[in-house]
């Protein structure tokens, strides 16, 4: 049992033991070969390292202006040159100048560098588009969308054309005899194009749409031909129909009123000799109608009480007046005319 306890012993010195320093003493790393895990990428990287800054620097302006001029190359190529132009929304506007002002633009850059911005004003300035968005279609596309102006009111301007306006106080086109007649027209337009002209034009537009509404509301619209708005303090109505010849004079305001006294008193005086012989009804001072007659009437003009007798009795003194020949008026007559002139010119005063 001792000697077997022994020479396991001593086995356990020689075999083990030395054979764990054997293997320790041989092991070591093994040398990474640093070619072989390197990509393309990090070498040059390396390599860069190496380079000095203004070289890099050139480098870079190199590949910057090969970029450009290949930029350059590819815009300016027939492969980018317009050929289509698609249009939506396009109704009152013309298409012949829509497309024509969008090829005369992108013919000169090229679709690729086309000025989608510049082209887009320029679109606005045609009659009739209140927007338009451009954008490209590529290779060799435009496409234009195109939001109208609505035509609002007509305008009878100095020249005496008959041309419409939308909201903004923008002269579209003139009134073609397709288009519907409107109630009635809008005078004083200023058409110089200024600033002040616009806002001016703006503030007529919105006192016409004012007017239009009370009148349509009290159904007066349709004795009205047109509204005349130089002086927005001294609005002026031309009648329609039979009156067409007598101009109202309602002053700067209570429209809607006086418009209905002056029509009043106008149907009234119509029963009268002195009725085909009026001009004008002046209502600027609010309850007293001046009536005017034509230059061929002796009378120039008598200040009645608005809807009353006493103006009809001054109508008819005045009309025969007026209509007697010079050398068959006897004396009463010509007093008459004579009181009723100086009775005028009195309350003028």
């Amino acid at each position: 049992m001792r000697d077997h306890a022994l020479v396991e012993k001593v086995g356990n010195r020689s075999g083990m033991g030395s054979k764990s320093r054997s293997n320790t003493a041989v092991q070591r790393p093994r040398r990474r070969d640093r070619s072989s895990g390197e990509t393309p990428s990090a070498r040059l990287r390396i390599l860069l390292g190496y380079v000095p800054a203004a070289l890099k620097v050139g480098l870079a302006v190199i590949i910057g202006v090969l970029v450009f001029l290949g930029y350059r190359a590819a815009a300016s190529a027939s492969f980018f040159q317009v050929r289509n132009i698609e249009t939506r929304g396009v109704a009152r506007a013309s298409m012949e100048a829509v497309q024509a002002a969008v090829r005369s633009e992108v013919s000169k850059t090229g679709v690729w560098r086309a000025d989608l911005g510049e082209i887009s004003v320029r679109l606005e300035h045609l009659p009739w588009i209140r927007t338009a968005t451009v954008s490209r279609v590529l290779p060799d596309g435009i496409r234009v969308r195109i939001s109208e102006r609505e035509p609002l009111v007509v305008v009878h301007t100095s020249s005496g054309r008959f041309v419409w306006v939308d909201e903004d106080a923008v002269l579209l086109a003139e009134m073609v005899p397709a288009d519907q007649m409107p109630d009635f027209f809008l005078r004083g337009w200023n058409e110089d194009d200024s600033p002040a002209a616009r806002t001016e034009n703006r503030e007529r537009l919105h006192k016409f749409l004012e007017l239009k509404r009370d009148w349509d509301a009290q159904g007066l619209s349709d004795r009205v031909s047109e509204v005349n708005l130089v002086d927005l303090r001294d609005v002026r109505v031309q009648l329609a129909g039979n009156d067409s010849q007598i101009e109202l004079r309602l002053g700067a305001q209570e429209h809607g009123t006086r418009l209905t006294k002056a029509l009043n008193t106008l149907d009234k005086l119509r029963q009268t000799p002195r009725g085909p012989f009026i001009s004008y009804l002046d209502l600027n001072q609010g309850k007293r109608v001046i009536v005017g007659l034509v230059s061929g009437a002796r009378a120039v003009s008598d200040e009645t009480e608005a809807g009353t007798d006493s103006a009809s009795d001054a109508a008819r003194t005045t009309a025969r007046d007026s209509l007697n020949p010079a050398g068959k008026r006897n004396k009463k007559d010509k007093g008459t005319a004579a009181r009723n002139q100086a009775k005028t010119d009195v309350k003028r005063r």
